[in-house]
């Protein structure tokens, strides 16, 4: 929640990584403020651990610290040192300048009405064989190995084994191995010292210690380059991490969910998987079947999927007419429940707000799976014509009710300002400029 002098406005953070903070369009999270550097603050989610460091800011980062109340009601502020991670607690005030940050645990969302209780939609055999195989793994102490074609749900599943584990109240770290450069790889996982390499201005822990007394999700794990892959192992078999720069090991104690689409096996007879690491992941395997071999979870999925777009933009929950539900059913899937969201998300939009007909559903042109109502190419194109100028009339439509300020028009149409600033450059528009105040 960033509350500054021109409104207030609020972003739902991711559940780990790091976002810049200041007034620039390149940042994470845009702050339209005079007061607020251009990239003022970085803020470091691990886990349930937050810490702030200031980025060399004009005005200053301060944190707004009360002493408990059996002392005082005074309220001090501690303004931060340039480079230096310092935690941050939920409700602590961070204050940019003149404006203030808060960050504030989200309120749980009421579970969404599917046939599963514990918010995850369970509709077709095939699917409810797989969550109750979890929910057995779920209460052991064994690693366990999730496979599956891309876009499954597999992170659904990690999810849910550890809700259901008694690591419950330890914390779930995930982390997308395909996503780590190999020259930081092992920092990320493992932490690192002040002065190991170059730019590591401060001792930071890693992912495994991150993740101590909970659950670690490794995904695309057979993405992990070789050389990690020893450091790994040896880390999963000690239960000790050595950050880089390091000469004493840290106990950690977590439990390793990893996840692939690769074949494994054949990984590991190529040589490009260790077959030890493969031996110490495998404790269980769990496969997660593709969406087009359990199509009775399409349409609990289309109706989630649907009610959560329209809540982001501001409208009710849309019905599916009959039409919408058959050709969605009929479709194969090859980008499995990922294609589906991207499909239900550009429904809503192309809805605005009215009953989803089989005519708003767009498919990706070249990802069609087997079907006689697929349209054609060029209807895929008219298609395509139609999504893009209903989106920029909901962008005029934005600007215009908030005088032109983008940050406040990119909070109503529930996008990043910079994905915001790009459709202005994508669609020819000129950078509207804010009227004057008074």
């Amino acid at each position: 929640m960033v509350l500054a002098p021109g409104g207030v406005q609020q972003r739902t953070l991711p559940d780990r990584g790091s976002l810049v903070v200041g007034r620039s369009d390149e940042c994470d999270v845009t702050v339209d403020d005079a007061s607020v550097s251009r990239r003022h603050a970085r803020i470091d989610i691990i886990g349930e651990r937050i810490t702030v460091e200031d980025l060399g800011s004009a005005n200053g980062t301060r944190l707004r610290q009360r002493k408990s109340a059996v002392e005082t009601a005074e309220v001090t502020e501690v303004r931060l040192e340039r480079g230096v991670a310092t935690e941050l607690a939920l409700d602590e005030p961070l204050v940019l300048g003149s404006v203030t940050v808060l960050v504030r645990a989200e309120a749980a969302e009421p579970a969404p009405t599917s046939p599963h209780a514990d918010g995850v939609v369970v509709a077709a055999p095939e699917t409810k064989r797989v969550f109750d195989l979890a929910e057995r793994i779920a209460k052991g102490p064994l690693n366990v190995l999730l496979t599956g074609e891309t876009g499954v749900g597999k992170e659904v599943v990690a999810a849910f084994i550890h809700r259901r584990s008694p690591r419950a109240g330890g914390p779930l770290v995930e982390v997308n191995c395909a996503a780590l450069t190999e020259s930081l790889a092992e920092s990320e996982l493992f932490g690192h010292v002040k002065g190991a390499f170059t730019g590591a201005a401060t001792t930071r822990e890693g992912f495994f210690e991150a993740a101590d007394g909970g659950t670690l999700f490794l995904d695309e794990i057979g993405e992990l380059a070789p050389p990690l892959q020893a450091k790994l192992l040896r880390v999963i078999e000690t239960k000790k991490v050595l950050r880089v720069g390091a000469t004493s090991p840290i106990e950690v104690d977590v439990r390793v969910i990893a996840a692939t689409h690769r074949d494994l096996v054949s990984e590991v007879k190529r040589g490009a998987f260790r077959q030890d690491l493969y031996f110490r992941l495998n404790g269980m395997t769990v496969v997660v079947p593709p969406l087009r071999e359990r199509k009775g979870d399409v349409r609990e999925l289309a109706r989630l999927f649907a009610a959560r777009t329209a809540r982001l933009m501001g409208l009710d929950a849309p019905a599916l007419d009959p039409a919408a539900l058959a050709r969605l059913e009929s479709h194969g899937w090859p980008g499995n429940v990922r294609e589906l969201r991207n499909v239900i998300d550009r429904a809503v939009t192309l809805a605005g707000g009215d009953a989803i007909g089989e005519d708003h559903l767009f498919f990706d042109d070249g990802a069609l799976g087997p079907s006689a109502t697929a349209p054609s190419v060029a209807e895929g194109g008219a298609l395509r014509t139609d999504l893009a100028a209903e989106e920029k009339r909901r962008i005029l439509a934005a600007l215009a009710s908030c005088d032109n300020n983008q940050t406040r028009a990119a909070e109503l149409l529930a996008m990043p300002r910079r994905t915001l600033v790009a459709r202005l450059q994508e669609y020819g528009l000129t950078k509207p400029r804010r009227k004057p105040e008074g």
